[in-house]
C-alpha cells in the first residue's frame, strides 16, 4: 500500500481517536523488540515542544550525533513527523515501519497516534539512532511515549488545554506532564512560574528537577541578545534563535539547560549555540508569507499560545489585521479570542479540516460573543482567502490561526499559488 493508503487504514485500527494508557502500547512494542537508542529525551509541555524539540535536535546534531525526532501534529506531510536528523523519514520508511508494528500488533486495537510512536522508534531501529527526542502528544503520564523510559526530560511550560482529557485546571494537568519524570533522571522546568505538583512529583519520585528561575535563568541584552546562566556555565552574549516569537529564547534557555543536565559540555559553547539555533525554521510558526496582503501563519491554538502570538504582534504594525481561524471541538475558543480581540479587526471563521473542526457558524458565534465584533462564516477555505483578501486591500495583513488543521491547508495552498 501507499502511504497514503497506510494513514486512512490506522484510522480504522481504533474506535477511539485518542484513547490515553500505555497497556496498549507496551504489549506491542514488547513484541517488535526494538534496539533503545543509547539516549532517549522527552519533551512535554503545554507549547513550544516543537521549538524545543527543533533546538535540541540542532545543538545534538551539532557533535555528529545521529538524532531521531517524533513530532505531532504535521503541517504539510505526515514524513514531518518523523525525522533522522535534518531529514524527515521517506515513505518507503515509514512503510516498513508500518508493517513492522502491523505484524506484531496481532489484533491489539491501537490508536492513530499509538501505531505512529511505535512506527517512529522501528524508523529510529532501523537506522541506529544515537539520540531520540520523543514529544508528547497529550499529557505525559499517560501517552504513548511514556512507555519508553527518557534518560531525561523537558517540560515546556503548563496551561490549560485538551481539558476534557488532562483536567480542567493547571495543577491537574500538571500532574499529567510531571508523569515523564523518572527518578534520579534529570527534568527542566522552563517556565518560571511552576506549578506545585511538578515540584511535589519530582520530591515524591526523586527526580533531579532543574527549575527555570532557580536553577538557571536567562537574560535579553540591550542589543537584542541574551545572556544564560546554567548551574556550571554561562555565557553573557548570544544571538536569538531564528525562530520567531518572544517566547524563544525561553524555549533556547530550557533547552540549554537540559544539555548541560546531559554533561554536553562542548554544545554549550557560545558559537555551537549561536549557529544551531541560528538556522532553524519550524513551519505554521510565526511564518510569513510575503504578498499584498502579507499572510502571518501561527498555530496558536490555546489561550496562553494566544497570548504570547498577541504579544508578538504588539511590536508589529498590526492596523487592520484579519484573522482566519479555525479549531477543534476540545479547545478553549473564547480563551483564543481574547488576548486577540483588541489586535483583530475582522474574524472569519472556517471549520478546521478534521473530524473534530468546530463547525464554522458555531465558531463564528461564540468568537463574535468573546470579541464582541462580527464574525463572517466562511464555507471553504478558498471563500476564507477571498474574503480576507478584501478585507484587509493592499498593504494589509492577514492572521491565520486557531490550529494546524487550518494553518497547514492554507499555508500548503498559498505556498504554491505564490
Amino acid at each position: 500500500m501507499a502511504l497514503t493508503d497506510w494513514l486512512r487504514r490506522l484510522e480504522t485500527f481504533s474506535p477511539h481517536e485518542i484513547e490515553l494508557g500505555l497497556e496498549r502500547v507496551l504489549a506491542v512494542l514488547g513484541r517488535m523488540a526494538l534496539s533503545r537508542p543509547a539516549r532517549v529525551i522527552h519533551v512535554a509541555g503545554t507549547n513550544g515542544k516543537g521549538s524545543s524539540v527543533a533546538m535540541l535536535s540542532s545543538l545534538l546534531s551539532a557533535r555528529g550525533t545521529t538524532v531521531g525526532t517524533y513530532t505531532s501534529p504535521h503541517v504539510f506531510e505526515y514524513n514531518e513527523r518523523i525525522r533522522i536528523d535534518d531529514d524527515a523519514a521517506s515513505d518507503e520508511q515509514i512503510i516498513a515501519a508500518f508493517e513492522r508494528v502491523e505484524s506484531a500488533r496481532d489484533g491489539i486495537a491501537l490508536t492513530y497516534f499509538e501505531f505512529g510512536t511505535l512506527a517512529a522508534l522501528a524508523v529510529f531501529d532501523a537506522h541506529n539512532v544515537n539520540t531520540a527526542i520523543l514529544e508528547v502528544g497529550m499529557g505525559g503520564r499517560l501517552d504513548a511515549v511514556n512507555a519508553i523510559d527518557p534518560d531525561a526530560a523537558l517540560i515546556t511550560n503548563v496551561s490549560l488545554d485538551h481539558c476534557e482529557w488532562l483536567g480542567d485546571d493547571i495543577e491537574s494537568i500538571a500532574f499529567e506532564k510531571a508523569g515523564i519524570m523518572r527518578p534520579d533522571v534529570p527534568v527542566v522546568f522552563a517556565d518560571r512560574v511552576m506549578p506545585a505538583t511538578i515540584r511535589k512529583h519530582a520530591d515524591e519520585i526523586g527526580a533531579r528537577l532543574i527549575a527555570a528561575g532557580r536553577d538557571y535563568d536567562w537574560t535579553i541584552n540591550s542589543d537584542g541578545n541574551w545572556a544564560w546562566r546554567g548551574q556550571c556555565h554561562e555565557s553573557e552574549s548570544l544571538a536569538p534563535p531564528s525562530l520567531a516569537g518572544n517566547v524563544q529564547i525561553q524555549n533556547a534557555a530550557g533547552v540549554l539547560a537540559l544539555v548541560e543536565a546531559l554533561d554536553l559540555e562542548g554544545l554549550l559553547a557560545a558559537d555551537v549555540v549561536d549557529a544551531a539555533l541560528g538556522s532553524l525554521a519550524l513551519p505554521g510558526r510565526m511564518q510569513l508569507l510575503a504578498g499584498d496582503p502579507e499572510w502571518l501563519f501561527d498555530v496558536a491554538h490555546n489561550p496562553a499560545a494566544a497570548t504570547a502570538l498577541a504579544e508578538t504582534l504588539g511590536t508589529a504594525d498590526t492596523a487592520g489585521l484579519v484573522a482566519i481561524v479555525g479549531m477543534l471541538d476540545d479547545k478553549v475558543v473564547e480563551g483564543v479570542v481574547a488576548p486577540l480581540a483588541g489586535t483583530v479587526d475582522r474574524w472569519i471563521a472556517v471549520t478546521a479540516d478534521s473530524p473534530r473542526g468546530i463547525e464554522a457558524a458555531e465558531l463564528a458565534r461564540r468568537i463574535a460573543n468573546q470579541a464582541d465584533k462580527a464574525c463572517l462564516i466562511a464555507e471553504s477555505l478558498e471563500l476564507a482567502v477571498v474574503a480576507a483578501r478584501e478585507y484587509a486591500g493592499s498593504g494589509g495583513r492577514v492572521l491565520v490561526t486557531g490550529s494546524f488543521y487550518v494553518v497547514g491547508p492554507l499555508l500548503e495552498r498559498l505556498s504554491a499559488h505564490n
